[in-house]
């Protein structure tokens, strides 16, 4: 099975979990937990070609000229993550299928899961670094739709806004990061950037890419002092909390060190930026876990503690520590999602997770209180147990590494002290919950949940004590090739056996249990006596406050920015608009200078001549004219942009003509109907003089920058055209046009396959616009002097005013006055779609195509609309729009992706010849069906930004009646 199968299928399931009904339950997780088993199936099935440094690569046609195909990439360690990511998270999926309530949205939680999970295996698949930084952004986007689920409450949106904040941030540095290795490898691709350690590591760079590497990792792995975010993250449901804390999102960052260890590793930068790092996290988190009285938040801070304890390991420039935090990454993933399940069935069943209130729930709950404490030894590191031997061999790398003075003596003390922590923490999560007398004032009455959720719990415990037990037969052999990548050569000598002998990391374990149980007993009696509540000493060191600083400053400071820059004017936003442009295209100039070329000028014909004085004389007059009749100055600005569309045809540009024609029909209706909604002017309101100079100032102003920004934009179009292009580069489309895009209109073959990847993404972009804008509208309110109803609306027949005033209307307005335009134009929609159905088909040879043909058929649309008003039209020709967006954006990515089926680069096109009886040999081509694309969404653009803009007809009709209803019930009343 390819690998990016692995990566497609889980978006596949999102989307069709987004489409299912709310009460599709048990169909949403089986179809989650069916992809994501049969997923870690096919990934079991290739670690034979993992073993011994194997890799499976697994390469996608996509811009190969600029180096940026999709580059999928297995070796141990990505398999080894691959397994945890898609194991744990069918586990996970098993579990959320009893613990999410029927009144949860679960098509979105599964939704946002199978999308979550999809992220993260594209970022331990990528062999591009540029492609990994995509999949790294989106799992931060997944993960704060996932943390903030339950968007009714506060702690979720704050949560999920803290989450996206901080990692996002992060995200951009890792960008700039991967960009600098790109630049100093000379290539983007992962094996080219492993392999090229030393030029790296000597580079002068090296300390500002290192910085903005680690900027990233840390930020998503929660290290200090970016620790802040991952507690707030516990308001996620309980299933998200388990799968981000165990094998996903915090583990990214630690995946990318790992990673990228034989690159960058080895140096002292690299020593004390990560090192130190993971030691005060490691030491932080553990601190703090132990004053939780949440059981998530326990749970959350010693997540942060066994993070900082892997990137310590990982910052140790040791081989030996290398593999120790490879392995304490597969043994924490396996005891921590354990513990946050086994936490979510207590508050499940109990109704609370605060463990002040929570006490002898071992005689209700034994076998979910047993596994708990089983997988809560395993985080403590006690004998018998997987967590023990990762933490024994952490033990090893602090005593006997090879380092400086301090550090010889501070890593073992600091180590430890951790282990101190763990077990006092462990305790608490155990001790206070399932020992004790039982509680009696929770909301729920405990007991065992549903078999069925216990399962993945019981799972993973059996994993915690086969790997403690017998570690070489149970994970050997996979630690082996796991590590094998991370160390980048050949594994030093370890051994997993379960006794090593008497000696200083088995001393400091036993040092560490015994001494945690004396602090655990001894906060235990502190908290008894009231004399401890939070964690002491900490306060300085919670970074939240530090983020929530930085984010009032910088919301305040762009409210003051916009105070001082804002305004509702238009005038002045478009100077201010203007001005910029102006000033960004001059300074390069100015700074590198620009010379007319010498080309030859071509003799200036008369009638050419005549049209641009018409067209300039058009654009006179429709700046005069729109300070006093602002429709004569649309008439007049249609004139101009007439003379624009003469001026493409005689210059042999019929497409452009054409895009030039519809596109001035389209745009004066969307000035009419924004004329309809702006203020009318007072004419009672006199200037006195000293106003009536200050707005001749302001006109000899914007003329003076009227002239400059067009005079420039003229000269400077000038200077290129007057110099001479390349014969290659003129002449490279007019060639290729027939022979490789299988068209003769260079135009239509450049949009659609030439240059299809940057069509795709202005489509995209153009959806994007027409969904703000409706979004936008379904808001607007004109202002009030705006609202009243033309005069001739005001006298229309009582059923169709209650008509208007009823939204489910169908009846047609199309009487009176407007009988005849009504007819005409229902004549005219027929032959509109003729029309643009014949552009559409001939476009690939002949001027047309999508784009000129969605805009013919959307104003034979709009004209019903003007003419027989919005209820008659819809009621009667239904258009939905949106769904036109959808249809053309999926049109055009199938044709793209239709390329990858057949092993050429996305969007490549081909064409097919047919022999049809009567009709003869035709071919079409591939590019057809995104030009259906364009199409559609064209179409479906167009009529939701203008119908939305024109539905403000009907409120105001609405408005008009309240109002009048208003003026009656007042003067009715004595």
């Amino acid at each position: 099975m390819a690998l990016s199968y692995l990566i497609l299928l889980p978006f596949i399931g999102s989307a069709i979990a987004a489409l299912l009904p709310a009460n599709a339950r048990n169909t949403e997780s089986t179809l989650a937990g069916a992809i994501a088993v049969f997923c870690v199936v096919q990934v079991a099935m290739l670690f034979p070609e993992t073993q011994n440094n194997g890799v499976v690569h697994h390469n996608v046609a996509w811009l190969g000229q600029l180096g940026l195909d999709l580059h999928f990439r297995m070796d141990g360690f990505a398999w080894m993550f691959s397994i945890l990511v898609l194991g744990i998270g069918s586990l996970v999926v098993l579990y959320a299928r009893y613990y999410m309530s029927q009144a949860d949205p679960v098509p979105r939680f599964f939704s946002f899961f199978l999308a979550f999970m999809g992220s993260m295996m594209g970022v331990v698949l990528s062999g591009n670094l540029i492609q990994l930084v995509f999949f790294w952004e989106l799992t931060s986007l997944f993960s704060f739709l996932l943390i903030g689920y339950w968007h009714h409450r506060k702690d979720a949106r704050m949560g999920a806004r803290m989450a996206l904040t901080v990692t996002g941030t992060g995200g951009l540095c890792l960008l700039g990061g991967v960009l600098l290795l790109g630049h100093i490898v000379g290539s983007y691709e992962l094996d080219n950037v492993l392999a090229a350690g030393d030029q790296i590591r000597n580079h002068e760079l090296y300390r500002v890419t290192l910085v903005l590497v680690l900027l990233g990792a840390l930020t998503k792995s929660a290290q200090f002092p970016f620790h802040f975010w991952l507690p707030r993250a516990m308001a996620a449901p309980t299933p998200v909390s388990a799968y981000l804390h165990s094998a996903t999102m915090v583990k990214a960052g630690v995946f990318l060190l790992a990673r990228l260890w034989p690159a960058l590793s080895g140096t002292e930068e690299w020593l004390w930026l990560v090192g130190g790092a993971g030691a005060i996290t490691l030491l932080l988190g553990g601190y703090i876990a132990m004053f939780q009285h949440d059981m998530k938040a326990l749970l959350a801070y010693s997540t942060l503690s066994h993070l900082g304890l892997i990137t310590l390991l990982l910052g140790l420039n040791s081989p030996l520590a290398a593999v120790a935090a490879v392995f304490h990454i597969m043994n924490h993933a396996t005891f921590k999602a354990s513990l946050f399940m086994a936490a979510g069935i207590v508050d499940h069943e109990s109704g609370t997770r605060d463990i002040r209130r929570l006490s002898g729930l071992q005689k209700m709950m034994p076998i979910t209180g047993t596994l708990a404490m089983v997988a809560s030894a395993a985080m403590a590191g006690v004998p018998l147990l997987n967590g023990f031997l990762s933490k024994e061999m952490f033990f090893a790398e602090t005593v006997y590494i090879n380092t400086t003075p301090f550090l010889t003596t501070a890593l073992p003390i600091a180590a430890t002290l951790a282990g101190i922590f763990s077990v006092a923490y462990s305790l608490r999560f155990t001790v206070d919950v399932f020992f004790g007398p039982p509680a009696t004032d929770l909301p729920h009455e405990p007991h065992e949940p549903p078999h069925w959720m216990r399962v993945p719990v019981e799972l993973l415990v059996l994993i915690c004590l086969l790997v403690g037990i017998f570690p070489a037969w149970a994970v050997g052999q996979y630690l082996d090739a796991a590590a094998s990548p991370v160390v980048g050569g050949s594994l030093p000598e370890f051994s997993l056996a379960l006794w090593h002998g008497i000696n200083a990391p088995l001393v400091m374990s036993i040092i560490a249990m015994l001494a945690g149980i004396l602090l655990y007993l001894l906060l235990r009696l502190l908290r008894t006596k009231q004399y401890l509540d939070d964690a002491p000493l900490v306060g300085r060191l919670n970074g939240q406050w530090v983020f929530q600083a930085v984010m009032a400053i910088i919301t305040n400071g762009a409210r003051h920015m916009r105070r001082w820059l804002g305004t509702r004017r238009w005038q002045w936003q478009a100077l201010w608009l203007v001005l910029a442009a102006l000033l960004t295209a001059t300074l390069p100039l100015l700074i590198h200078g620009l010379e007319l070329g010498n080309r030859g000028l071509q003799p200036l014909s008369p009638a050419f001549g005549i049209l641009w004085l018409i067209g300039i004389s058009c654009s006179l007059a429709a700046a005069f004219l729109v300070k006093y009749h602002r429709l004569a100055a649309l008439v007049t600005l249609g004139g101009a942009g007439l003379a624009t569309c003469m001026t493409f045809l005689w210059f042999s540009a019929p497409d452009l003509a054409l895009t030039q024609l519809v596109v001035e029909v389209v745009t004066t209706v969307l000035l009419l109907l924004g004329l309809r909604w702006l203020p009318k002017r007072d004419k009672k309101l006199k200037k006195v003089s000293q106003q009536g100079a200050l707005v001749t100032l302001r006109r000899w102003r914007d003329l003076a920058i009227a002239l400059l920004a067009g005079g420039g934009m003229a000269w400077l179009s000038f200077a290129m055209m007057s110099r001479p292009f390349p014969e290659s580069t003129s002449t490279f489309f007019l060639e290729r046009a027939q022979t490789e895009g299988g068209g003769t209109n260079v135009v239509n073959v450049m949009l659609v396959d030439f240059r299809g990847f940057d069509t795709f993404g202005e489509i995209v972009v153009l959806g994007i616009v027409a969904l703000t804008v409706y979004a936008l509208l379904r808001r607007f309110r004109p202002a009030p002097e705006a609202m009243d109803v033309p005069e001739q609306q005001r006298f229309l027949p009582a059923d169709l005013q209650t008509d208007l005033l009823n939204p489910r209307s169908a009846t047609d307005t199309a009487v009176g006055y407007l009988m005849v335009p009504a007819v005409l134009v229902r004549l005219l929609l027929p032959f509109a779609a003729i029309v643009a159905m014949y552009l559409f088909m001939r476009g690939h040879n002949e001027p047309g195509g999508g784009f000129v043909a969605g805009l013919t058929l959307a104003i034979g649309l709009l004209l019903q609309y003007i003419i027989s008003g919005t209820h008659w039209v819809e009621s009667h020709l239904p258009i939905y729009p949106r769904r036109w967006i959808a249809a053309g954006l999926l049109f055009a990515l199938g044709t793209g992706v239709g390329s990858w089926y057949f092993g050429y680069p996305f969007l490549t096109s081909h064409t097919a010849h047919f022999s049809l009886p009567l009709v003869g040999e035709i071919h079409i081509a591939s590019a057809l069906f995104f030009d259906i694309g364009v199409f559609s969404l064209v179409v479906g653009s167009t009529m939701l930004m203008l119908t939305s803009i024109a539905h403000q007809s009907v409120r105001g009709f609405r408005f008009h009646e309240r109002q009048q209803g208003e003026r009656s019930d007042s003067a009715s009343q004595p």
